[in-house]
């Protein structure tokens, strides 16, 4: 399958298309594509994230006592004044790290119930998965994020149920882990999983979402610890 045929498969005949990358799994060009919507999507928005992050840290006093008079202007001058570095090279290399990090825990785990697979399987898998969080996904935060001029105020979470939670409260950073896109993602990667290990499909069910707890708990306690920050 070509790289179009393994995108529509993703979203509409999932099997199919992961017992494919099973036998064959191919994922540089899958690869290729999701950094280019993650940098596109990144540079869109960054004027938006910009201004939600002066929001939070303009006329903090609070982070300004904390940090000290020097500090705090240093840092609110680094906010007005981004590289565009980070767009470009930390995002994507970050995520890059993070698909990796994760494909080698995900074969861990599959080796409790499985001998089949390698990790170049569970990678494209993985990546070919994150078509549905960051094609689509991003395509919809994005028009959220256009429509009302903030990204941090955009969800396609649970979060989105309840806009008056402040989003630098636990509440809300825990809730915004509980993602449409995040939940789809993971189901379909099940096929994948199944696939790859011979295994059921509700034992790969099980396995995909235990890979998505621990990176919901891995991403509350990064959000917990950055927020407190600007609290």
């Amino acid at each position: 399958m070509n790289l179009f045929q393994r995108l529509q498969g993703v979203f509409f005949d999932p099997k199919r298309t992961f017992d494919g990358l099973a036998a064959k799994p191919v994922w540089i060009d899958a690869l290729v594509l999701v950094l280019v919507a993650l940098i596109a999507f990144n540079l869109v928005v960054a004027p938006y994230m910009q201004k939600d992050q002066l929001q939070l840290m303009k006329g903090n006093t609070a982070l300004m006592e904390r940090m000290g008079e020097e500090a705090y202007a240093k840092m609110i001058e680094r906010a007005e004044n981004p590289s565009i570095v980070q767009t470009l090279v930390s995002t994507p290399l970050f995520f890059l790290a993070a698909l990796l990090l994760q494909s080698l825990l995900l074969l861990i785990l599959g080796r409790f119930l499985s001998t089949q697979g390698l990790y170049v399987h569970v990678l494209a898998a993985l990546i070919h998965a994150s078509f549905i969080d960051k094609v689509l996904g991003n395509a919809v935060r994005l028009v959220l994020a256009l429509t009302r001029q903030s990204l941090m105020q955009t969800s396609t979470g649970l979060a989105l149920l309840f806009p008056k939670l402040e989003v630098t409260s636990t509440a809300y950073i825990m809730i915004s882990q509980i993602d449409l896109f995040q939940i789809w993602m993971f189901g379909v990667l099940a096929f994948g999983l199944a696939a790859i290990f011979k295994i059921s499909l509700r034992k790969a069910l099980v396995l995909s979402y235990a890979m998505w707890f621990l990176k919901a708990l891995a991403n509350i306690g990064i959000g917990i610890i950055g927020m407190s920050f600007l609290r």
